[in-house]
């Protein structure tokens, strides 16, 4: 957590720091680099998709006029490595970042798998897993969680809410202090989004196979898709945040959409049900985001746009992973750390340059 914080703290510092210098590097080329990470490179035109114009997208976002806080774009097709560029440092390529709330998304796919196993089931309810919690949680779902709709009245809100406890680790035990909290509205009946939900998630999961979230998810999901550069942070009470936590690079988020985009399968070996992953890109919650232009509906911790043909997971100040699951394209975002929401790259921009590079793409 030390190490999230520092990140927030620096992310300010550097805001605050700029002035006439250039935002971005210039742009030279979106030839991804061979890193032997697991990815086949191809070039744009091999996999269908307009070399010209993808580079103009390039040129127009290293650009310091243009989206400033983005940090990188990279193009994913049929399980090939496509384009890559970095706006603002080349070393992102292999620096780790915070996903933020992008970590729902591994959440969502680790909860099918669970699920695909016979772990759990989306019926099951928290008194299933906590004996002990209080009477008006005991009927949340499992399904309840996975489309914000617990009911519990935890308030993101950054450092002032009730992220700021878990943040600085103050409560001594996590899923005490969420399961502590009141109720905003009965059980079922109402979408808020926050962090407390795939918190209680992450605490299910790791309940029903005797380790961390974080370990498990090594042996069922990321040793198995090639996820080696990350990192996940876990609560002093061991348990691994659900809502956030997740530190990354582009290529490897790249390959948790490019296992959306395949149904599941990865290499031939079907890692979470191509079921699941219908389920858990299909709407539940219509008009869950305002704040975007689409109003986009969510689904089982992704975001469902059927408007643009794009499901995806997206993270404080501008990470995403936007898929488009029938031309089997992947498209990564990251953006700087801002903390304030709307200096980040938001939802309607992000979509706007998804829109540039899936209209490119026969």
């Amino acid at each position: 957590m030390k190490k999230l914080l520092f990140i927030g703290v620096l992310s300010l510092v550097f805001s605050s720091c700029l002035n006439d210098d250039a935002l971005k590097v210039p742009f030279q080329s979106y030839a991804p680099a061979q890193l032997g990470d697991g990815w086949e490179i191809a070039e744009a035109q091999e996999v269908g998709v307009d070399g010209e114009a993808l580079a103009e997208v390039y040129r127009y976002l290293h650009e310091d006029d243009n989206d400033w806080p983005i940090r990188s774009l990279l193009v994913f097709r049929n399980n090939k490595l496509v384009a890559e560029s970095y706006m603002k440092d080349p070393g992102d390529i292999t620096n780790l970042h915070p996903l933020w709330s992008a970590t729902k998304g591994f959440i969502g796919v680790l909860t099918g798998i669970a699920v695909d196993e016979g772990l759990i089931s989306i019926e099951d309810r928290i008194s299933d897993f906590f004996p002990n919690a209080p009477s008006d949680k005991r009927e949340i779902t499992v399904e309840n969680l996975l489309t914000m709709r617990s009911g519990i009245d935890y308030e993101n809100d950054g450092y002032n809410g009730d992220d700021g406890k878990l943040f600085r680790e103050i409560p001594s035990g996590s899923i005490e202090f969420v399961l502590g909290l009141g109720m905003h509205a009965p059980v079922g009946t109402s979408y808020r989004y926050k962090n407390s939900d795939p918190h209680l998630l992450s605490a299910i999961i790791q309940k029903q196979v005797g380790k961390t979230t974080r370990d498990w998810a090594k042996d069922v999901l990321l040793n198995k898709i090639g996820i080696s550069n990350l990192e996940w942070r876990t609560y002093k009470d061991g348990v691994t945040f659900g809502g956030f936590g997740i530190l990354s690079t582009p290529r490897e988020m790249g390959k948790l959409g490019q296992l959306v985009a395949n149904g599941g399968m990865w290499n031939g070996e079907q890692i979470v049900s191509e079921d699941w992953i219908d389920e858990m890109t299909t709407g539940k919650v219509p008009n869950a985001s305002p704040e975007s232009s689409d109003d986009p509906a969510f689904g089982y911790l992704w975001w469902v746009n059927s408007e643009r043909d794009v499901v995806y997971t997206m993270g404080h100040g501008g990470q995403f992973i936007m898929v488009n699951r029938e031309k089997n394209l992947t498209i990564v975002m990251t953006s700087e750390q801002h903390p304030a929401y709307e200096f980040g790259l938001l939802p309607d921009a992000a979509t706007s340059i998804y829109e540039r590079i899936n209209n490119i793409a026969n």
